[in-house]
């Protein structure tokens, strides 16, 4: 392993490492340096379909902005339905290539390290075009990327390590299973973690030894496209895999509607989720969604309220509030509400605001002014059912009024039947509510239509087991928010989605079992 991307490594086990979360996730590392704003001519980029670098079918285009100044920073290609055909072709036809059906599972895996290794070699550029194309920090979008490349290396560990099973039957007869790829999978893309989510999905189906066809969302292609380019060394077959840009009410829709797609994923909104849903039903083509989210960081009074402090601030403040597992919900015991609010006010409070660029910068800009704007109208219509406003909610001014940023808010005095409590906002807003006993903080919590992550913070071990036992969500963490590895599950029960993304359990659904019975006579 080369010194460049052995340090690139380190530095993502850094961040991610339970022992140095305190001091390297919470905290600016000291010395961590962000590249400084510069300016960039807008680029011409193309799209990847058939192991071709192209335009879109009607040579249409779509323009790509910095949303932190507003400025054009791309073109890409608007793709469409004919598009949409030709990329299934090809990964049906990469299927049958027996330069990648043929191949041994471990050979996947050495390509899945290649591109791994070489995108731990490209993160620090690739943050830089994620950062200027989503609004985020460099700080953020390098730690996403350097994950990205760590869940590459991880299911290319699992790619030789599919197996089915023998199973005893009656009479003479052998019986087993086997564990074949699913097929041609399409990936639809978020605009909040452009590049991290595409390959958290898109890593397991390469290992499972399927086709990709990734769809980025229109307003963010920039690092997927770039990606693909800089992984083409690792030696992936033609139609292997594929990203293509367009429209998602276009080209979206042609993939979730297509009966020559064998499974899709989604990160994306409920209404989305469902819609992308009812599309494959016509072709009974399963689905792996992962939705909306409105995670509870619920604090009893014995919690570290500083520690507390920082971690609800990350939860809530991190990529300005745009994730589907942000801690959005504060249901605090009432004896240590005014203190804990006080000390998120106060951290938050050293977090500098300004273009994701910058030397220091904790919280950029919003992925648009469009979505600011969605933003603030709900907080508007939540502030209208009660709540006191302690922090923030409006937009900020002078040198970056030009940008779609937002002042962290904090809501105080939040209803368990409110909108803030209720409604998956997606921007820096925090909704604090009281609870007095244990009972109590569950029926909040569970309290909504979302299940993704939920926080807990007691130094009562009994109290913390009960709690996750209870807490109706697919991922509890006690005493840090938010926190993942690609090594566990990442999955929300009720509204947050079906089926599960990392770990071995996202395996399952991009491989398909076939039952082999054999009369022996």
């Amino acid at each position: 392993m080369s010194g460049l991307v052995h340090g690139l490594r380190t530095s993502a086990y850094k961040l991610y490492s339970i022992d140095l979360i305190p001091q390297s996730l919470y905290d600016w590392p000291k010395d961590f340096h962000a590249p400084g704003p510069r300016s960039v001519m807008a680029s011409e980029e193309r799209m990847l379909i058939a192991g071709e670098w192209c335009n879109a079918e009607g040579d249409g285009t779509m323009v790509v902005h910095d949303p932190s100044s507003g400025a054009v920073i791309a073109t890409v290609p608007r793709g469409g339905v004919g598009d949409v055909e030709k990329a299934i072709a090809a990964s049906r036809a990469a299927m049958t290539n027996p330069e990648w059906f043929g191949l041994d599972p471990a050979g996947r895996g050495r390509i899945l390290q290649k591109m791994a290794h070489s995108t731990y070699a490209a993160a620090k550029e690739l943050a830089k075009l994620e950062s200027q194309n989503n609004g985020k920090t460099f700080r953020e979008a390098l730690s996403e990327i350097r994950y990205a490349a760590w869940t590459l290396e991880y299911f290319a560990g699992w790619a030789d390590k599919v197996e089915g099973s023998t199973i005893p039957v009656p009479g003479n007869r052998l019986n087993y299973s086997l564990r074949q790829p699913l097929g041609v999978t399409a990936h639809i893309v978020p605009w909040n973690f452009p590049l991290q989510l595409a390959i958290r999905s898109i890593a397991p189906a390469l290992a499972a030894g399927c086709s990709v066809i990734a769809k980025p969302a229109s307003s963010t292609p920039l690092s997927l496209l770039a990606w693909a380019k800089v992984v083409e060394e690792a030696g992936l077959p033609s139609g292997v895999l594929q990203v293509i840009t367009g429209p998602g009410g276009e080209v979206g829709e042609a993939l979730a509607g297509s009966p020559d797609v064998d499974g899709i994923v989604l990160t994306g909104g409920v209404s989305t989720g469902k819609a992308v849903m009812k599309k494959a039903s016509e072709n009974l083509i399963p689905v792996t969604l992962e939705l909306g989210g409105k995670g509870a960081n619920v604090v009893f009074a014995d919690a570290n309220l500083r520690y507390c402090a920082k971690a609800v601030c990350f939860g809530i403040y991190m990529n300005s509030g745009q994730m589907c597992w942000a801690g959005s919900r504060l249901i605090v015991h009432e004896d240590v509400v005014e203190e804990l609010v006080e000390n998120i006010k106060a951290e938050v409070g050293k977090w500098p605001i300004g273009p994701g660029l910058s030397e220091g910068v904790r919280i950029g800009s919003m992925v648009s002014k469009s979505h600011r704007q969605s933003v603030l109208d709900l907080l508007e219509q939540g502030l209208a059912q009660g709540g006191e406003l302690v922090l923030g909610g409006g937009c900020l001014e002078g040198d970056l009024a030009d940008g779609a940023f937002m002042e962290p808010t904090i809501v105080t005095g939040v209803g368990k039947d409110d909108l803030l409590f209720q409604e998956e906002l997606f921007g820096p807003v925090l909704a604090v509510t009281t609870f007095s006993s244990e009972e109590e903080a569950i029926e909040l919590a569970n309290h909504c239509v979302f299940g993704l992550l939920n926080g807990v913070w007691t130094q009562n071990l009994g109290l913390a087991h009960r709690m996750a036992r209870d807490l109706q969500s697919g991922m509890v963490s006690i005493n840090e928010f938010p926190i993942t590895f690609p090594q566990t599950a990442f999955t929300g029960w009720k509204s947050s989605g079906i089926g599960v993304e990392q770990s071995a359990d996202a395996m399952r659904f991009y491989t398909r079992v076939k039952n082999v019975n054999v009369n022996l006579g």
